[in-house]
């Protein structure tokens, strides 16, 4: 019965969410196409306009078809009810305005596209932290509040339950031991540093005995990258290379690299030696421990960056802030590709569907939604020192957006149907 009803307000959501974005739509046209504001300033004022009629549309299409029951007194709706719906929805308009009309705006993504990812978007959060900060109540003010006559709203679904978003304290989901660990590192024109980051690499994990292959996947490279793979490869059989069959991009790379791998775990490194050895031996013994991920983080206690351009780090911390708060999860530095996985992991998020640098947080996202165990320790980045980044953020954003809504929908709309079954979620931060 719960399950039905629960169901039944997710649909009423959905409907009520698409006229409450018809709405916004709407606005958005007659205040651009008919009143003229069709700069960049004007466009995000429409913007807000429209949100802020739209909100309160949407309050009286959520009061009625979702949040039924409580009292229609004026008063109340007013000094209470609706206020406490714009606290909730704040934070969604917030990430909205700052975030996710002005970065779509910036790669130049036509507005009503723009308005209607940023309605979806703002629609989860809102509905999530709604349910998280301002409608979940203690048990003794949920009965009062049952007494009284007012229906709270339950949650998006029950993928958002208290015992599956907070941290689980059950042991790790897999004993078996780790014994190969492979190192997967796409590379594209990485001639000036391909060498030394491979050397850096196996001279770390030969010297901490651990058994290892490098698998460096050549991205249809147009300098010597590859004659300098082979050589390697003559030197040490450990390090081996393989071109990639896909067309060019940093996620059909990687993608290359994890059908190909042999080692019962895999991390991802970049080519460009900021990836600490180090840390991959940290990887390799939380591996051990039984957990199906390692993912570090470079803005936790312990963690370090050095010389990180100073644009690029705010868009990064923006769009990390936003992953977290959008999936309620501890991880901070989604977007980092320097995470490790158990080979089962790999297979049990496949297919994967990124072709670029969204990869790097397609894999974390479906590996934490789909149930597998998981840890967070610091780790330390450094800046590239020869070469040229390939990320380029004005192309990727859009990408990164797509990715992250497909994953959302999945948690929320999938009912488990890719959820990993009979193995506890753990979630565990090493931030002391």
């Amino acid at each position: 019965m719960f399950k039905q009803v629960v169901r039944g307000k997710i649909v009423k959501f959905f409907f009520g969410g698409s006229l409450t974005a018809a709405i916004n739509i709407i606005l958005m046209i007659v205040l651009i196409e008919r009143l003229g504001f069709d700069s960049s300033t004007l466009r995000n004022i429409a913007n807000i306009i429209s949100i802020e009629i739209s909100l309160i549309a949407g309050f009286f299409i959520y009061r009625l078809l979702v949040w039924t029951g409580g009292s229609w007194n004026l008063q109340d709706v007013l000094l209470r009810q609706l206020p406490l719906y714009h606290i909730s929805a704040s934070s969604a308009i917030l990430s909205r305005i700052l975030i996710v009309f002005p970065l779509l705006d910036w790669v130049n993504v036509n507005y009503v596209i723009n308005t209607l990812i940023g309605v979806l978007v703002s629609f989860s959060l809102n509905y999530v932290i709604s349910d998280r900060l301002i409608f979940r109540y203690p048990s003794s003010v949920g009965k009062k509040a049952r007494m009284d006559n007012v229906d709270y709203p339950e949650g998006l679904s029950p993928a958002l339950s208290d015992d599956l978003r907070k941290p689980s304290t059950h042991s790790c989901s897999s004993s078996q031991p780790i014994g190969q660990f492979s190192i997967v590192i796409p590379a594209y024109n990485e001639e000036g540093c391909i060498v030394s980051t491979v050397t850096l690499i196996s001279q770390t994990l030969e010297k901490a005995g651990i058994p290892y292959e490098i698998l460096v996947v050549n991205d249809n490279s147009r300098d010597r990258t590859e004659e300098l793979l082979q050589q390697i490869n003559a030197q040490n059989p450990k390090v081996r290379y393989i071109n990639n069959y896909y067309p060019n991009g940093f996620g059909f790379a990687v993608r290359c690299g994890l059908e190909n791998f042999r080692g019962d775990a895999v991390a991802i490194v970049m080519a460009d030696n900021s990836d600490s050895p180090e840390n991959m031996i940290d990887y390799y013994h939380k591996l051990q421990e039984g957990y199906d991920c390692i993912f570090g983080s470079r803005f936790i206690k312990g963690g370090k960056v050095v010389d990180y351009p100073t644009h690029k780090l705010i868009v990064n911390r923006l769009a990390n802030w936003f992953i977290q708060v959008l999936f309620g999860i501890p991880l901070n530095d989604t977007t980092n590709a320097f995470k490790a996985y158990r080979k089962e992991v790999i297979e049990g998020i496949s297919p994967l569907l990124s072709h670029h640098f969204n990869l790097t947080v397609e894999i974390p996202l479906k590996a934490i939604t789909r149930g597998y165990s998981y840890c967070i320790i610091p780790i330390t980045w450094r800046n590239r020192t020869t070469g040229v980044s390939k990320l380029k953020l004005k192309e990727m954003g859009s990408r990164y957006l797509f990715i992250v809504l497909s994953v959302l929908l999945e948690k929320h709309l999938s009912r488990g149907d890719y959820v990993r079954k009979q193995r506890p979620l753990l979630s565990q931060s090493n931030n002391q």
